[in-house]
């Protein structure tokens, strides 16, 4: 570690929508963040506040190479699959990316002696809730394969942390939403299954219709309920967590959202709001590995880092994602 460039951050994924935020966060807190990203989801765009180097996590050759040309003091890892259907149909493909691809970043990581790590983890570790507000030690019985890969990663965390001393922040997050205030980065997927961004496709005319899988939950109004969560306050939280790993914190976890929930149909109809324009909806069937309603406490994150979200309303960040879409910059995706 000591020659490790101390402000120099390894942020795999950090071509991707999560990840090139926390790299805007991490490069305006005065770190470097050097991007590895396979670019199947990430875009050469998004990686603007440091290098990129492309590469995959099974290529222990090019991710020695990275390490040991970069020396980074920590990592931050965002790179995984994360549609909870595709995992549901395709489970070996999360599996094997998920799961056995932090492995092989976890070795390179002990090898290279870089002993720091946080680690982007969800609330689909949780599965199906017992209450109503979930906190971090409700217990982790996750219902689909991407849940459970993500799961398994955390379990890695702590079995490296005792064989090794790797010291771990573990953020849980529930729904990661809007785009970057400055309007400078994005969501982009490809494809989006994303609710917000769909909805407001529809809403200008991009698809013809979004649509509500299952209306038939036991709710106000029978669609699913999910916290949302601004992505610029879910990159801050990682700088957060890593500045308590370079404080000597030990290993936690920690969930990431607003403590409230909004039904599908909540977010269709702020979204009309915002807009001032219709959304054009349509019911199909429920979606297999779907828990009715997924609301988490952020109170602890809040107590022992001082995290406070500064975009937690549902209509900033429909706001920020409207203003996003409608850019007119056809350079971005």
């Amino acid at each position: 570690m000591s020659q490790a460039a101390q402000n120099t951050i390894l942020v795999t994924g950090g071509a991707g929508y999560i990840g090139s935020h926390t790299c805007k966060a991490l490069a305006a807190a005065g770190y470097k963040p050097v991007s590895y990203d396979n670019l199947i989801y990430g875009h050469p765009w998004a990686a603007r506040w440091g290098p990129l180097e492309v590469g995959d996590l099974a290529d222990r050759n090019r991710l020695n190479a990275v390490f040991e040309r970069f020396r980074p003091a920590a990592v931050m890892h965002f790179a995984a699959y994360a549609y909870v259907g595709e995992s549901m149909n395709d489970p070996g493909k999360y599996y094997r990316n998920n799961v056995v691809g932090t492995l092989s970043l976890l070795e390179a990581m002990r090898d290279h002696d870089v002993g720091q790590i946080v680690f982007s983890s969800t609330c689909a570790t949780y599965g199906v809730p017992e209450q109503e507000l979930i906190a971090e030690d409700h217990p982790q019985r996750p219902i689909n394969p991407y849940g459970a890969s993500k799961l398994m990663v955390e379990r890695m965390l702590q079995d490296f942390g005792k064989a090794h001393g790797l010291r771990a922040i573990v953020l849980r997050y529930f729904n990661a939403a809007g785009a970057d205030p400055d309007g400078e980065i994005g969501e982009a997927h490809d494809p989006e299954t994303h609710l917000i961004p769909l909805v407001l496709d529809a809403a200008a005319g991009r698809r013809p219709a979004v649509t509500i899988f299952g209306d038939d939950y036991a709710t106000t109004d029978g669609t699913c309920i999910r916290d949302y969560i601004h992505v610029t306050d879910l990159a801050q939280a990682h700088v957060l967590g890593l500045r308590a790993l370079e404080l000597g914190a030990a290993s936690a976890a920690y969930n990431l959202g607003n403590g409230q929930g909004f039904s599908v149909r909540d977010v269709v109809a702020y979204a009309e709001r915002v807009t001032g324009r219709p959304v054009p909806t349509r019911t199909g069937a429920r979606r297999p590995g779907d828990p009715l309603r997924l609301v988490g406490s952020a109170a602890r994150i809040q107590e022992e880092l001082g995290w406070r979200p500064v975009h937690s309303d549902l209509e900033t960040i429909i706001e920020t994602a409207w203003r996003w879409s409608n850019r007119g910059d056809n350079s971005f995706g």
